[in-house]
């Protein structure tokens, strides 16, 4: 067996980004993982070797092709079916993270990398090693504090958005970024109540439409779909940290339906949330014990 270490991170407790499972291997030839649906971001960066991505688009049809090789790395996003295989002749080995939160896909969308543009390459081999050995020093630190392990993968996400050839071009326009904040803070002000998205354009004092299309721009989502990743982020917390009854939990968390809270609780995360809280619970039982 190769080289290999695998950890779940211990607690899942932060919303703007949260880490959920990391590792490294070093893969035996033609060593496939695939085909899988991932429901959050999986981030692969190639210490040595080689291997392939096989990658569908949002299209859910198109499959693509990627070869990489060492300093390079390439992500894998929520949804969406992915095969990567180890080169034959040169396996790669590599160290991953699995990560989401509210605004991970918004810093993923600055760094260039979307399920159209998967692949990772650094401007400079220096700010690729600084990626590498941010995520090694996770993956090789997995009884180190939920808190110190946090830092770590802010520091990931700003190297990767520093380094990647394909980030965005800074737009500098201020205003906007002042319009954009103030929704987020509103909506995580007052995700708790009926909120629609014309309350929150009102709130910034902008039309709806026009409002809608800026947070679109910048957050890589709508407004909605923003305010359901809030609500349901928070659910996740409280059935990790409670022992709340989920109809009560739904409630909280702005639902006074629980049918319409399992039902995007299921879209967004594939399980039920009984069956989730349940399948957490046990991972972090599983945890402990190896602590």
């Amino acid at each position: 067996m190769g080289e290999f270490s695998f950890s779940i991170f211990p607690n899942e407790n932060f919303l703007d980004l949260r880490m959920f499972q990391h590792g490294y291997e070093q893969c035996q030839p033609l060593q496939s993982f695939g085909p899988f649906i991932r429901n959050h971001y999986l981030f692969h960066y190639v210490i040595s070797g080689r291997g392939s991505l096989d990658s569908t688009e949002e299209d859910g049809v198109t499959t693509r092709r990627y070869e990489l090789q060492a300093g390079q790395g390439f992500l894998i996003c929520p949804g969406l079916i992915n095969t990567y295989f180890a080169d034959e002749r040169d396996p790669w080995k590599y160290v991953w993270i699995e990560f989401d939160g509210l605004h991970a896909s918004e810093s993923l969308r600055y760094a260039g990398l979307t399920a159209a543009q998967p692949i990772y390459r650094a401007d400079s081999m220096a700010q690729s090693t600084e990626v590498r050995d941010l995520m090694l020093y996770i993956a090789e630190h997995p009884n180190a504090s939920a808190l110190h392990l946090i830092g770590y993968l802010y520091l990931f996400v700003d190297a990767l958005v520093r380094s990647s050839s394909t980030r965005l071009s800074a737009q500098g326009n201020q205003l906007k970024d002042f319009y954009i904040q103030e929704a987020v803070n509103y909506i995580e002000q007052n995700y708790q109540r009926n909120l629609t998205v014309e309350e929150v354009a009102d709130a910034c004092r902008l039309n709806r439409s026009y409002f809608s299309k800026l947070f679109k721009e910048n957050m890589g989502c709508p407004p909605q779909e923003f305010l359901i990743g809030v609500r349901l982020a928070k659910a996740t917390e409280l059935m990790s940290s409670s022992s709340a009854p989920i109809s009560e939990i739904a409630v909280r968390c702005g639902y006074s339906n629980q049918f319409h809270f399992s039902r995007a609780f299921k879209k967004r995360y594939g399980l039920p949330p009984q069956k989730w809280r349940a399948q957490n619970k046990k991972r972090s039982l599983i945890q402990s014990e190896k602590r």
